[in-house]
């Protein structure tokens, strides 16, 4: 019987570390040195040796007792010879005690390969430690390994210094081996837990992070059933569980098939409910992970056959595949997941690799989120104003107020970087309020620092969760009474997606702010799906020309050349227009010949950089005062 040289015991079977005891008795005239490392003092000195030597008749009843003690024992001397041992050690070890006799009692209960036990061992075998007790894992002659608890103590005899004694403890690891099995593994689909895959998770990216043998890097396959909530709701949970158990045994298949031609097989776990994981340790790049991928979703499309019960079942996976350096579990996972987000928004049935660029939006867009409510009471946001120019006269007739976000951490941001944002989270109600009420005092400020100038009237965007989630109506009217501001110098924006085809409340919203004399417009007309028969019996005064239909007239000082259908198709809904009693605005009017043609066809008004980009109150005034905005 010998130590085995093995390393340490499997997840499943280890319970803990060897442990050691030990305990301070110095020879005489000579002062106790401190334990090394990981060896802990637990019990107090050991007491002196006997001032007396038993008698005859006392040996021979110690000797036969210690011959058939159901302890395994052995008295070993200071050479760390094993002088005698009882037939139970015999017996344990696989070999008679007489056979044990002047063998080194540290190799056979493996008390070397360690060099902290060997050291604490050595201690106590000359007097300078009381005890020694540490769990080992032995060698049995027949081929298997069997589990001890080792106590080395001093006897009170200078001849005979220590007593050896093992306990097999074998049965009681098995049992632990078990109950950790149990507690480590899926019961449905007996494939590990999720408590034993961050385990796994956490010790792989430590080997791989210090190893350099392997490639450093890890790679995960995080995949969640589609629509298995239905199978469920519709079949019941016995038949939802026999096929979570189906999918495991082909995602096991899927995984002993990829790791045939590599060092290691990945590890598939079922992290809860139908979420699986598939782990690679040491991944060679992203496309073995992609392969692995592919040949789930492969797997996953044969239908499934559970007692007369045919399924057919798709998955979408998040794969991840990075350096182990600097990674941890929590982040690890937390890709996975956004990448399994990615999958799920993108159309399902597929596998999407993570990428940081998108990762980096998507965290952005979650910090302007949260951080959108705390900015509106902060007083972050400031409003510029963009002019709506008169073609046949140059002069302002009104102006559009655009909302921008004075961002601690990422600068002056457009409506476009947060409105959506706004609307998700119902902060746009709040966010409106304040920009309606911004613009209605600016534009009665401008028409009380001119009273005899024809006012301009101001144009506030309005989104649809506005109309459902407040009362727009009276929101408008107290923010006119309080601004003193006439209604038909403000002008509602509504998208043409939200107002065609309006019915309920949205169309009575509209009605009433036109009955109260505020000015109705769509924007971005001809972007939508435009029931024209349907416009002629909604409230709006005014349509706002997408800039798509501009952009395909001829450009100055270019070779383009004119689309002849872009100025039919916009001059016929100007036409349209006119005819319901309607103005026409064009948006994003960029040149003078933009501007001529469009003037030719009859449009009313534009507005784009040919007059000015977005600019603050001040610059509207210098325009204003000037009588007419021109291109310079």
């Amino acid at each position: 019987m010998s130590g085995t040289s093995e390393g340490p015991a499997p997840a499943a079977d280890l319970v803990g570390p060897a442990v050691t005891e030990s305990h301070a008795h110095p020879p005489a005239g000579m002062s106790a040195p401190a334990p090394p490392v990981g060896v802990h003092q637990l019990a107090p000195p050991a007491s002196p040796p006997l001032p007396f030597s038993p008698g005859p008749a006392q040996s021979v009843a110690a000797g036969a007792a210690f011959a058939v003690a159901p302890l395994a024992m052995a008295v070993v001397d200071r050479e760390g010879l094993v002088a005698t041992a009882n037939e139970t050690l015999g017996s344990l070890l696989g070999t008679g005690a007489d056979g044990l006799v002047g063998k080194v009692a540290a190799d056979l209960v493996d008390l070397s390969s360690d060099a902290r036990i060997a050291h604490a061992y050595h201690e106590v075998l000359h007097g300078r430690q009381a005890r020694l007790r540490c769990t080992r894992r032995l060698k049995h002659p027949d081929g298997h390994s069997l589990w001890v608890h080792v106590t080395v103590t001093p006897l009170p005899t200078a001849e005979q210094p220590v007593l050896l004694s093992v306990a097999d403890i074998s049965s009681h690891r098995e049992l632990q081996s078990r109950l950790r099995h149990l507690q480590m593994h899926d019961p449905m689909t007996r494939l590990p837990n999720r408590t034993l895959f961050f385990e796994r998770l956490s010790a792989a990216l430590e080997a791989e992070a210090y190893e350099e043998s392997g490639t450093g890097r890890i790679g995960l396959c995080y995949l969640d059933l589609d629509g298995f909530k239905a199978v469920n709701d519709t079949l019941g949970h016995r038949v939802g569980d026999r096929l979570l158990a189906a999918v495991a045994e082909r995602l096991k298949r899927c995984a002993d098939e990829a790791g045939r031609a590599r060092p290691t097989t990945p590890l598939v776990a079922r992290l809860g409910g139908d979420e699986f994981a598939l782990l690679v340790e040491d991944s060679t790049g992203t496309d073995q992970l992609a392969e692995l991928a592919e040949s789930v979703l492969s797997a996953l499309q044969t239908p499934f056959d559970l007692s007369g019960q045919r399924l057919s079942v798709s998955a979408s996976i998040g794969v991840v595949e990075r350096h182990a350096a600097g990674t941890t579990a929590t982040g690890l996972m937390q890709a996975a997941d956004t990448t399994l987000y990615w999958a799920k928004a993108d159309g399902k049935a597929r596998w999407t690799l993570f990428d940081p660029e998108r990762n980096a939006h998507r965290m952005t867009r979650q910090a302007l989120s949260s951080g959108l409510r705390p900015a509106i009471e902060r007083g972050e946001f400031a409003l510029e104003y963009q002019p709506l120019v008169g073609l046949e006269d140059g002069r302002v007739r009104g102006v559009e107020a655009l909302v921008r976000w004075h961002h601690p951490q990422f600068g002056t941001l457009t409506p476009n970087r947060f409105i959506g944002l706004a609307e998700e989270d119902g902060s746009i109600v709040q966010l409106g309020r304040w920009v309606l009420a911004t613009a209605c005092r600016q534009a009665r400020r401008w028409q009380l620092e001119r009273p005899s100038e024809p006012p301009i009237f101001v144009s506030v965007n309005v989104a649809v969760r506005q109309v459902w989630d407040s009362d727009l109506v009276a929101d408008v009217a107290q923010t006119l009474a309080e601004t003193e501001l006439a209604p038909h110098l403000l002008q509602l924006e509504l998208t043409e997606s939200a107002v065609m085809g309006s019915a309920g409340r949205p169309l009575q919203v509209l009605q009433a702010l036109s009955d109260m004399g505020v000015r109705i417009a769509i924007d971005d007309f001809g972007t939508g799906y435009s029931n024209l028969a349907y416009l002629s019996r909604l409230p709006v005064s005014a349509l706002k020309l997408d800039g798509s239909f501009v952009r395909g007239f001829q450009y100055e000082g270019t070779n383009a050349h004119p689309n002849p259908a872009d100025e039919v198709v916009v001059e016929a809904m100007i036409q349209l227009a006119h005819r319901l009693g309607l103005t026409v605005t064009a948006e994003c009017v960029e040149t003078s010949a933009q501007a001529s043609r469009l003037r030719r066809i009859g449009c009313d008004t534009g507005q784009g950089w040919l007059y000015s980009r977005p600019v603050p109150p001040d610059r509207i005034s210098a325009l204003v005062d000037a009588e007419a905005c021109r291109p310079t």
